[in-house]
């Protein structure tokens, strides 16, 4: 009992480190001339739009959302592979089932 209470300690601890992790890591994601930034926590940091972006309203619309679905895609796989490592291959080690 006393070693699943340790172990899910640690994995709480870890995951405070991964979420920190997340929080620092910035992505960005770049289609004609729009630039977004946004953390690993998909909190957007910096939207830049270049001013030829701006001659073509439904151009700037489409590149917007795809510049932020990029980006929330590629936060998503960074989010899931350090998660990955955290629960290991088999799940939560030392929690029922193992």
């Amino acid at each position: 009992m006393f070693d699943k209470a340790k172990n899910l300690y640690k994995m709480q601890k870890q995951a405070r480190e991964i979420k920190s992790q997340l929080k620092k890591t910035h992505i960005e994601a770049e289609e004609n001339g729009i630039t977004v930034v946004i953390t690993g926590e998909q909190e957007v940091v910096e939207v830049k739009i270049a001013d030829e972006a701006l001659q073509d309203k439904k151009k700037l619309e489409k590149s917007l959302e795809n510049c932020f679905n990029k980006g929330v895609k590629k936060s998503q796989q960074i989010g899931a592979e350090l998660m990955k490592d955290l629960m290991g291959e088999g799940g939560f080690p030392g929690l029922g089932g193992q």
